[in-house]
């Protein structure tokens, strides 16, 4: 038996069966701490103040869910402060990528991680908040005090862009299948040398997983499904069937992924090409976002006491909902949510499906291709392998 951890919070159990050249037969189990139950019984404002700190990764749209939530729970119109709101997941996601690319990305080549690279994204990061909230009460139910400094704004993202253009693209971000492969033989960055290992015959196709993406973004949805069912989360449906979420959700037509999907089908490459073209388009999305935004004052409460709400944010490994119920005093009753990984890495969830029946030489060769299909899937928590043979 083989074992292998990668770093993070809770855990994913996989399982591996080898025989005759492939993986005969994988079991995933997701166990994520429920951090949510902590917010029962709390005041909305204070639910959401709390949700970021409840989890290591993903604050802001963690607390942008909730307050989403509480705001549908008690009629609060926050609309003034979608823009800005959108503005500062996008950034967040760039920083989740961000690590991806220095720390994990170089790990699978077996290059040492560069934390200390993320140095100079994170501090432009850390800028876009009070750029936009000056006390920093943004993502409060209802919004805070908007006053948008474009000037500190464009300054960030610029810092930004040239950071992903340095560091990550080492120029211009690749546009379609054969300037992907251009700029993978250049090798001016890990990504790149990432980019041509995994557009290697044996990989470029490996772990095709054929799950339908998820697709569904209304929150009534996700509140439907989440109050009617409290095992929801734990093995959460779309039409029946697991689905994927993430990167190549939003980035399915883009033409990089449509290109690289055209050529090599689904699998490594494909999903690898969703993460770079999601790193692309997020600066592109922040810049037309700076444009939009107007001052806004905090909205208050429409209606008060008993309700229910489901907030919707995005994160950088896909889609995050919270639910909860309030009472006849404004606490939490229930809160229930669901991640992106109980959606990648449900028991029958895109990483199953791509793994069971994949080729493998050996118990080496199968960790090594497990690990490179969890770091394109990029689970919230720490991911333990075993092989079996």
């Amino acid at each position: 038996m083989s074992t292998a951890t990668l770093p993070g919070e809770g855990s994913v159990s996989i399982r591996l069966w080898l025989g005759g050249g492939a993986i005969r037969r994988a079991e995933v189990a997701a166990r994520r701490p429920r951090a949510v139950a902590a917010l029962v019984g709390r005041k909305a404002e204070e639910a959401a103040r709390l949700a970021p700190l409840l989890f290591s990764l993903c604050g802001s749209a963690q607390g942008l869910a909730v307050a989403r939530a509480c705001e549908a729970a008690l009629g609060i119109d926050a609309t003034p402060h979608e823009t800005a709101r959108a503005l500062l997941t996008d950034a967040e996601a760039l920083d989740s990528h961000g690590w991806q690319a220095v720390v994990e990305w170089p790990a699978r080549l077996g290059a040492p991680p560069r934390p200390a690279a993320l140095r100079d994204l994170r501090a432009a990061v850390s800028l876009i908040l009070p750029a936009l909230y000056p006390a920093k009460d943004g993502l409060r139910p209802g919004g805070g005090v908007l006053r948008p400094d474009t000037v500190a704004l464009r300054e960030a993202l610029a810092r930004i862009t040239g950071w992903l253009e340095t560091t990550v693209f080492a120029g211009t971000p690749p546009r379609d299948a054969d300037d992907l492969a251009r700029w993978a033989a250049g090798g001016g960055s890990d990504a790149a040398r990432l980019a041509a290992r995994l557009l290697s015959p044996e990989l470029a196709g490996w772990g095709a997983c054929g799950s339908p993406l998820l697709g569904e973004r209304q929150p009534d949805w996700f509140a439907a499904a989440l109050s009617g069912d409290p095992s929801f989360a734990a093995n959460p449906r779309s039409k029946d069937a697991a689905a994927l979420t993430g990167p190549l959700e939003r980035q399915a037509n883009h033409p990089l992924v449509a290109s690289v999907t055209e050529r090599f089908g689904d699998g490594l490459a494909r999903l690898f090409a969703a993460r770079l073209a999601d790193l692309a388009e997020l600066p592109r999305r922040m810049e037309a976002a700076i444009a939009d935004l107007r001052p806004a004052e905090p909205a208050s409460a429409g209606r008060p006491g008993p309700g229910e709400g489901c907030g919707v944010a995005e994160t950088a490994r896909g889609r995050l909902a919270h639910w909860l119920r309030l009472d006849g005093d404004g606490r939490l009753a229930d809160a229930r949510m669901v991640a992106p990984t109980d959606w990648n890495f449900a028991a029958d969830g895109p990483l199953a499906r791509g793994l069971a029946g994949a080729a493998a030489r050996d118990r080496d060769d199968a960790v090594e291709r497990a690990r490179l299909l969890v770091a394109m899937l990029d689970p919230c928590v720490a991911c333990g392998i075993e092989v079996h043979e």
